[in-house]
Order: C-alpha cells, then structure tokens, then sequence
C-alpha cells in the first residue's frame, strides 16, 4: 500500500506513456498545454510563505521550491534539444543530473519570482518555435544516450506537455492536503 501511495504522490497525473501515433490535433493540444505552464505555476506558488515553498511535496521528494526551479531546468534544455532536433540529423542530446541541479543554491534557495519570470520568456519563445514547425517536423528524432532510446520530436512534445502538468499537480496536491488556500 505504501508504494502506491508513494505513486499516488510522485505521480499524481499518472506516467508518462510514449505515444507512438502522431495526431496534429494532438500537437495543438500539446503546445497549448506548454504555452499555459508559466502562468499555472505562478498562480499556483502565488502567496505560498518560505515554509510552505521549502515544504517537500513528498516524503523524499523536493520542495515546492525546488520543484518550481527543476521545470525551469528541464525545460531549458527541452528547448535546446527541440533546436537540436530541427538542425542536425538524429543529434545526440546531453542528459544532465536533475537531481544535482536541485540540489545548487540556487535551486534549493532562490526565490521563485526568478525561474517563474524565466519560465515566462523561454515558454514565450519556445511556444513561438513549436508553432513554426510543419507536421512532417514532428517525425524528426533525437537520440538520448542513457535511455538508449530515439524519441520524435512528437514524442518529446508529449513528454514535456505532460512533464510541466505533472509538476504542477504535485504542488496543487500538496496544497490541498496541507489545506493551503485555493
């Protein structure tokens, strides 16, 4: 029972499932999902004290402010790896040690306000980017050297679209259990 409650926290929209058809409706959903990241999570750390951002969303896990930190991370180097794709033929991309990042001071102790305000711009830009891509774009892959494993283009959206909505529920359902406001 333990384990699946530990699941219920760590995941609380479920796994990520590789999809393996590519829907251009699908995209569209996808990149709208992304394009709302920066504003959900503002919304959702708006008026949180200190306390309640260095609060872990699970026993073991990160607090609410590295959480906030780590999306900014990943979806930095998610960006890169977009470029990546579009530019080079089937580029290898660089894995990094998320769970060193979170562990910096900035990721442990940095206010919010500076990854919130850099999600805004680089979502700004990536959204941009995502949208100029034609439908045969989405069939170009690239190659991640610690999963052995190529994803499309179409694939990584999905994971990232599901990526920022997965953070953002462990935070909302901290929130809830704790009974922090909305």
């Amino acid at each position: 029972m333990a384990d699946n409650l530990d699941d219920q926290l760590r995941y609380p929209i479920g796994k990520y499932i590789k999809p393996t058809v590519t829907s251009i409706q699908d995209v569209k959903q996808f990149i709208h999902r992304i394009d709302h990241v920066p504003f959900a999570y503002r919304e959702a750390v708006n008026g949180l004290s200190d306390i309640q951002l260095d609060t872990p969303y699970r026993d073991g896990g990160w607090t609410v402010r590295q959480v906030v930190h780590h999306v900014v991370d990943s979806h930095m180097n998610a960006y890169c790896r977009f470029k990546l794709g579009m530019t080079e033929v089937l580029p290898a991309i660089r894995p990094y040690n998320e769970k060193a990042w979170a562990q910096t001071e900035d990721g442990m102790h940095g206010a919010p306000e500076l990854s919130l305000d850099l999600l805004k711009m680089l979502h700004f830009r990536w959204v941009f980017f995502l949208r100029s891509l034609k439908n045969e774009d989405w069939d170009r892959k690239i190659f991640h050297p610690e999963a052995k494993t190529e994803f499309t283009l179409f694939q990584l959206l999905a994971m990232y679209a599901w990526h920022g909505d997965h953070h953002l529920a462990q935070i909302i359902s901290l929130k809830k259990r704790n009974g922090w406001g909305k």
